[in-house]
């Protein structure tokens, strides 16, 4: 008997249609599951590596704000000292402060972000300046000076007088010595409240190379 004799079935090209069509359907359900596995796969393996980012997040957040506090903190002496001796508040204006080492190698800025805010008096600022330079408009020239302060006294999309504009305001008023003008002025910067958001730090270092910034966030570092 001869046992490497094989066996050859025919099938009809109806069956062969079939056994494709049946081979392709199981392959297809094959594929899907593949899919499905990887996809189970990824899920897991996002919560796995979330899970150990967060607290390792967490903490890092925890620390950087346990430093920033120690800093700012470190410095509070600094800061009084420096209000005093050099006649500085936060009212006037100065929302940060750069201190650097005696040998020129180190320095560190403290500061804050500020939002340009007033109280409800800027109106009647804002009103004697407009009502002035208003009555200015007789002829082309001065239609060109009520123009360039009336851009001065445009608001930015949220509504907000920019605290840069009232300076070069400050500077056209004191130049036309109309005391209308300039008392207008006057309202304006008494009325401004700027709000304060975040507090920062910048840390740079300087060596044969020059400055470099110690990066203090995740984007940066």
């Amino acid at each position: 008997m001869d046992e490497n004799k094989t066996t050859t079935v025919e099938m009809t090209a109806e069956e062969q249609a079939q056994f494709a069509a049946f081979k392709e359907e199981q392959e297809k359900k094959a594929r899907q599951q593949r899919r499905k596995e990887n996809r189970e796969m990824y899920a897991q393996l996002v919560d796995e590596q979330v899970a150990l980012a967060i607290p390792e997040l967490q903490s890092l957040s925890e620390q950087i704000k346990a430093v920033k506090n120690t800093v700012f903190g470190n410095f509070r002496t600094v800061l009084d000292m420096k209000a005093d001796v050099m006649s500085l508040t936060k009212q006037s204006g100065q929302h940060s402060h750069t201190f650097t080492t005696s040998d020129g190698n180190m320095r560190i800025t403290l500061g804050s972000n500020t939002i340009d805010a007033y109280r409800d008096t800027v109106e009647d600022g804002i009103e004697m300046v407009r009502n002035y330079i208003e009555s200015l408009a007789k002829d082309e020239n001065s239609r060109t000076l009520v123009n360039a302060v009336m851009r001065l006294l445009a608001r930015d999309q949220k509504g907000t007088l920019k605290a840069s504009r009232v300076l070069q305001l400050r500077k056209m008023a004191d130049d036309s010595g109309d005391e209308t003008f300039q008392e207008g002025v006057r309202i304006i910067e008494e009325s401004y409240q700027p709000a304060e958001t975040k507090q920062y730090i910048r840390a740079e270092y300087k060596d044969e190379k020059g400055w470099h910034i110690i990066p203090l966030s995740v984007t940066d570092a």
